[in-house]
């Protein structure tokens, strides 16, 4: 909705360098445009390189929250047992800050396990990977899959870890992956 927004910041702002994951605060009045809009996190583009920010920090954007984003799906709230799909889906709506598709479509996601408690509710344990073992954006992805999993209803532990075995390679990709990426 906001990719290719310019903006100049109206207040400062925390933010999450690209790619070494820093934190920063990148200051009031700096120019800037937007560059990815995906899963709940703003990719932008200023003097300081590239960044991210939290979708809660658009104001200082000068923008508004949307009412849906990028067709995001809530969380499913049903009270049932959690479904090992519910999950998927939520994984799907995290990203990489710079590629334009999913962790899950970009095969980031070797294994998803779904442990459900005597006493109700579940824990999820997830190992997934990096397209590259430097990226400082990792712990900041994980973070974001954590908290989207965490979002399910009936989710009540997320542990999710980053594995370097088996190396990524382009071809763990998805159709879908590859079509967004203009590979097919």
């Amino acid at each position: 909705m906001y990719e290719n927004t310019e903006f100049n910041t109206t207040r400062d702002v925390d933010a999450i360098q690209i790619p070494s994951g820093t934190k920063t605060t990148i200051p009031a009045g700096t120019p800037g445009v937007i560059t990815q809009t995906l899963g709940g996190s703003y990719t932008i583009a200023t003097y300081q390189g590239l960044a991210r920010i939290a979708e809660k920090d658009l104001d200082a954007l000068g923008l508004e929250k949307p009412q849906s984003t990028n067709g995001e799906q809530p969380a499913e709230r049903s009270g049932e047992p959690v479904d090992e799909k519910a999950v998927w889906d939520q994984l799907r709506q995290c990203y990489d800050p710079e590629i334009p598709v999913n962790i899950v479509d970009l095969g980031l996601v070797y294994d998803c396990k779904l442990i459900q408690n005597a006493g109700g509710g579940a824990k999820v344990e997830v190992k997934m990977t990096l397209t590259a073992p430097g990226c400082g954006m990792g712990p900041a992805i994980a973070h974001d899959a954590q908290s989207k999993i965490l979002s399910i209803d009936g989710v009540d532990e997320a542990d999710v870890q980053l594995v370097w075995d088996p190396p990524w390679n382009q071809d763990m990709i998805s159709e879908a992956g590859r079509m967004k990426l203009g590979m097919i």
